[in-house]
């Protein structure tokens, strides 16, 4: 497993990006647009992780800026911490045979969601390309939030 990012979400991009970079000092390593789901993504990563950041490495922090205006409460600014998994249906497997929930249950071969005991989400991402998708998560439904 390798630690990818921690996502959070942003009211204001440009405000946000002015506090992460020029005050804090991170740097933008890439971004994401999309119009079909309306929002932005920019990933950051600290100074002393460039070299690792340019070899796709480094762990990153995620703004999510969503187009449409919406006001975060409760702490739902948080997203979601993410891992890198060999095989997202054995981990989520291995998780499950030790009592844990999977929220969103890997369908897609690519991407699973649990929580943690203090509720944080935690995002699992299959490392490289999906793999096929496959019974029983084809079926399987996503249970509360994530």
């Amino acid at each position: 497993m390798r630690y990818l990012h921690t996502m959070i979400r942003v009211k204001n991009l440009e405000e946000s990006l002015a506090f992460y970079c020029h005050k804090l000092g991170l740097q933008e390593s890439h971004r994401f647009d999309s119009e079909p789901g309306r929002f932005t993504l920019v990933y950051l990563y600290a100074p002393e992780d460039e070299a690792l950041a340019l070899a796709g490495q480094a762990p990153l922090l995620e703004l999510t800026y969503n187009w449409d205006s919406e006001d975060y409460s409760g702490g739902r600014n948080f997203g979601h911490v993410a891992f890198e998994v060999e095989n997202i249906y054995q981990t989520c497997e291995n998780l499950m045979a030790a009592g844990v929930l999977i929220n969103r249950p890997p369908r897609d071969g690519h991407m699973a969601f649990i929580r943690s005991p203090d509720g944080i989400s935690i995002e699992l991402l299959q490392k490289g390309t999906p793999l096929p998708a496959k019974e029983p998560w084809l079926s399987m439904t996503n249970i509360g939030a994530w």
